[in-house]
């Protein structure tokens, strides 16, 4: 179930599929380095490898008028064409009591596309995917440093059910 009606003026969703790997993994690459540029976090593409199939939607948000969007772009695509936001759901199992819920193993809006809505629509999109299963919760990471998603995502009602911590061992 999509409610793609709640995306800003100018932009659409689309589904994506597994034919995405590429483009999934350098959205990945880019969300990290954001954080951390001093590694190229080629790994990640295991981590597609590994959960990206039919039971894990994924959708990329792309502009539909802008100046200049028939333009080809460094990619081989008209400008419209390229994602400018994605998301990429899955499922966990509750640890506490069990149940099935979705999971938002990705959330990405391209900085010069951010602080127009794209954030908040794609999280609406999630709920209502993850309600039309019949989930009764969706869960995501998210780290501290991130403080424009904690905001985005307390404003939506989320909070805080665990603290994941790691110790390094040298």
């Amino acid at each position: 179930m999509l409610v793609s009606n709640l995306m800003p003026v100018g932009y659409d969703l689309r589904l994506g599929s597994s034919l995405d790997r590429a483009r999934l993994v350098q959205f990945m690459q880019r969300t990290y380095q954001e954080m951390d540029a001093s590694d190229s976090y080629a790994h990640l593409a295991q981590t597609v490898d590994q959960y990206l199939s039919r039971e894990t939607p994924l959708w990329w948000v792309v502009l539909t008028s802008e100046p200049g969007a028939d333009t080809l772009s460094n990619l081989g695509l008209k400008r419209s064409q390229q994602p400018i936001a994605c998301l990429w759901l899955g499922t966990a199992i509750d640890q506490l009591h069990g149940d099935r819920h979705a999971h938002i193993f990705l959330l990405y809006v391209l900085p010069e596309h951010r602080r127009k809505g794209l954030g908040r629509a794609l999280m609406l999109e999630a709920e209502a995917w993850a309600a039309a299963r019949g989930d009764r919760q969706i869960g995501l990471q998210v780290f501290q440093s991130n403080h424009a998603a904690l905001s985005l995502y307390n404003t939506l009602g989320f909070q805080v059910q665990s603290v994941w911590m790691v110790k390094p061992l040298r």
